[in-house]
């Protein structure tokens, strides 16, 4: 099983131009994360896009570049590219320049996106949330395939036999299918071949099965090897040398955000109580000591069979020195412990 770290790049919005220290200071902290991430051995590092004043990471394929300069071994994704708003051929130029830079290592995660501001920002309309998607996908497959590209959709001017440039250090970019939760979109996943990446944010991981099941099934009857797809999963995630510390260090920033986003979106506030149910053996967050944290990442994986864990950090409110030593404890204590009992082997380059 592969592991890895994802980031939204929280940050406390300045609203002023040229005086943006934070964000600055922010962007410093995501290149040090991504530098530590690798030195650790970890296999992954993802970045997710956003269009609101309280992310900072908007184009995640430019920071991965960044951080390809800095990193040696460590696979860069999007977590997730929203494909819907995006056009195929740009996002596909510019991950496969992430990919030359870093020697073949870039990977796109696709998805709809979990909030809506990149829709109107880019002039598409809601209510074809979902073709947009579908046709878009078709076209990045089409060009992640071919070197010259022939293609007509509804929502986008026709290619007739272009050649898209430049072409990746590996024979194509892994594309794979990022989903929060809907059927349907696991079901897609599955039909298509594609690895799958289901964020498990809220509720019981086992209420996730069920999509995994999905996805495997729909990947069969299309014909596909099932037991050979990806399937990743995505939690959020603070590690410390005692499980206290690290409740303490990560309830504050992260019931800050979800309250923020409930509020959005008519959650129930979330209390100290409600959090450290979350954290508990069966909840979604992996919040503890290295021994805690290895022991849900084994039982996830009795769940899922998950070929790929990503631990989504928050970076709003906790010191630097907090999530970098988190990621020192999780590839230093908490991945070999793991790849250990699932008898993974590492080559050390």
């Amino acid at each position: 099983m592969e592991l890895g770290i994802s980031s939204f790049g929280e940050v406390a919005p300045a609203h002023v131009a040229g005086q943006d220290h934070a964000a600055h200071q922010r962007m410093q902290e995501l290149l040090a994360l991504a530098k530590r991430a690798d030195e650790v051995g970890l296999d992954v590092l993802a970045l997710g896009e956003h269009h609101r004043s309280d992310f900072i990471i908007s184009s995640p394929e430019v920071i991965l570049a960044a951080a390809a300069a800095i990193t040696r071994r460590i696979r860069l994704s999007s977590a997730v590219t929203v494909l819907s708003s995006a056009d195929p051929v740009r996002t596909f130029q510019n991950f496969a320049t992430v990919d030359l830079i870093s020697g073949g290592r870039a990977e796109i995660i696709a998805g709809r996106g979990s909030f809506i501001e990149s829709y109107p920002l880019f002039g598409y309309d809601l209510n074809d949330y979902d073709e947009l998607f579908v046709e878009k996908l078709s076209l990045l497959l089409n060009i992640n395939g071919a070197e010259v590209v022939t293609w007509q959709g509804k929502h986008r001017a026709p290619i007739a036999a272009q050649g898209v440039y430049p072409r990746p250090a590996q024979a194509k970019i892994p594309v794979w299918i990022g989903i929060g939760g809907t059927p349907a979109s696991a079901v897609r996943a599955g039909k298509l071949g594609l690895p799958l990446t289901i964020a498990i944010l809220g509720g019981s991981p086992d209420r996730y099965v069920p999509f995994a099941e999905l996805y495997r099934e729909s990947a069969q009857k299309a014909g596909h090897n099932a037991a050979l797809l990806p399937l990743c999963l995505n939690c959020h995630f603070h590690v410390a040398e005692t499980s206290e510390q690290a409740a303490d260090e990560f309830f504050p920033p992260y019931s800050t955000l979800m309250n923020r986003i409930g509020r959005e979106r008519g959650w129930s506030p979330m209390d100290r109580r409600h959090f450290d149910f979350l954290r508990g053996p069966q909840g979604p967050l992996f919040v503890g000591t290295p021994q805690e944290i290895t022991a849900k990442l084994l039982n996830l994986h009795g769940l899922f069979n998950n070929t790929r864990f990503l631990a989504q950090l928050v970076l709003e409110g906790i010191p630097h020195a907090s999530v970098l030593r988190s990621i020192e404890l999780f590839g230093t204590q908490v991945a070999p412990a793991v790849r250990e009992a699932l008898g993974v082997s590492v080559v050390v380059e």
